[in-house]
């Protein structure tokens, strides 16, 4: 799956600030702009398994029903 990354210069520190459009609260830095994608991979991945482990623990012992819906923005 793919990914936006909003990628800023760090003025201050100097390197690179990434941030995931699709999923806010992944985010990384990285001196060069090739090791921030590669840390940004690995904070989206992170990301992506705290959400999943959130929504067990929210599911645990009930009975959901899954539904698809089609939203126009």
């Amino acid at each position: 799956m793919e990914y936006s990354v909003i990628i800023l210069k760090d003025n201050e520190e100097g390197g690179n600030i990434g941030m995931c459009r699709e999923l806010p609260e992944a985010k990384s830095q990285g001196e060069t702009l090739d090791e921030l994608l590669e840390n940004m991979k690995d904070a989206i991945k992170l990301t992506l398994e705290v959400r999943k482990e959130d929504q067990a623990r929210h599911l645990a012992g009930r009975h959901p029903i899954y539904r698809r819906i089609h939203v126009t923005a």
